[in-house]
């Protein structure tokens, strides 16, 4: 067990480390940020003077060992754009994307379990093809498109909901479920196939034999081991949904670190766009490894092995 836990840590520290490496080399792909920082007719010197004050002209070695010195102690540097510290303007919009995210898998959570165990337990049947046929175009329907779509229809058409924004529930209705339901269809496949494995059991079998209702056999022995799968998906799917969540921050003018982020890509403000990498990469290792951690505990078998 306790070597199991070791492995895992340093695992994510590998991947965090690797992700910090990728994130900084990319950011340079995207031009120089004296280009948008100075006026159009800055002189060489000028131009010159920008990148030493920001340590731009230092070999890219010296500049990832300064950001990765710095990082490890939470400072990520000075926002070119806004001149201010990078990590409390992530700190400030990091709620708003928490609670997008989070609203989002609750979604795709409570309405996946019940069509994945209506799914097996009609297995073959009408409510069977119902529910996978909502699982299947819940999967092909990219998230951008049905984002755009709800906006036409529930803001632009029926004016029910706002098109943008923060503010009250009513803001968070329509990104939350773009994000949610690609998430919920595999979500509902996974419940499906789980609950029909654990229903051919032994115990469950036994449990039909004592007499039990069918309801209580499904609900008591076979949902309970079935959502073990789960929360390891669960938690290896916050990646993609934190993915997700720049795109449709971007399409709902959201004020999280996805949209932050997109902004700063344009406005190549290298420390912000690596400070959000970083803290967004490390978010979501962490996350795994305790979903690592949690699934070992829920069952057993991993711990015996």
């Amino acid at each position: 067990m306790r070597r199991y836990i070791a492995t895992r840590i340093v695992t994510a520290v590998l991947v965090v480390f690797a992700v910090s490496v990728v994130s900084f080399l990319l950011t340079f792909l995207t031009g120089d940020p004296a280009e948008i920082m100075l006026p159009p007719g800055a002189t060489a010197v000028q131009i010159a003077q920008f990148r030493a004050e920001w340590g731009f002209d230092d070999p890219l070695t010296v500049q990832y060992w300064r950001f990765l010195r710095r990082a490890v102690q939470g400072d990520f540097g000075v926002s070119l754009r806004h001149g201010q510290s990078s990590l409390p303007l992530i700190a400030a919009r990091l709620p708003a994307t928490l609670q997008l995210t989070v609203t989002a898998m609750l979604l795709a959570i409570v309405l996946a379990v019940p069509l994945g165990v209506v799914a097996a337990t009609h297995r073959g049947r009408a409510m069977d093809l119902v529910a996978m046929g909502v699982a299947l175009l819940g999967q092909s329907v990219p998230n951008f498109w049905l984002a755009i779509m709800m906006i036409l229809l529930f803001a632009v058409s029926w004016g029910v909901l706002p098109t943008s924004g923060r503010g009250e529930w009513t803001h968070v209705v329509m990104p939350a479920t773009a994000i949610a339901i690609n998430l919920m269809a595999l979500l509902t496949r996974l419940v499906r196939t789980a609950v029909i494995e654990v229903l051919s059991e032994d115990y469950v079998r036994t449990a039909r034999g004592k007499g039990l209702r069918e309801l209580l056999v499904v609900m008591r022995h076979a949902v309970p081991n079935a959502l073990i799968p789960l929360v390891t998906v669960v938690g290896l799917q916050f990646g993609y949904i934190l993915g997700g969540a720049v795109v449709i921050e971007t399409i709902f003018t959201w004020p999280g670190v996805g949209l932050f982020t997109i902004q700063a890509i344009l406005n190549r403000d290298y420390p912000v766009v690596q400070a959000s990498v970083f803290i967004l990469a490390t978010a979501v290792v962490l996350i795994n490894l305790v979903v690592d951690l949690l699934y070992v505990w829920l069952d057993p078998r991993i711990r015996l092995a």
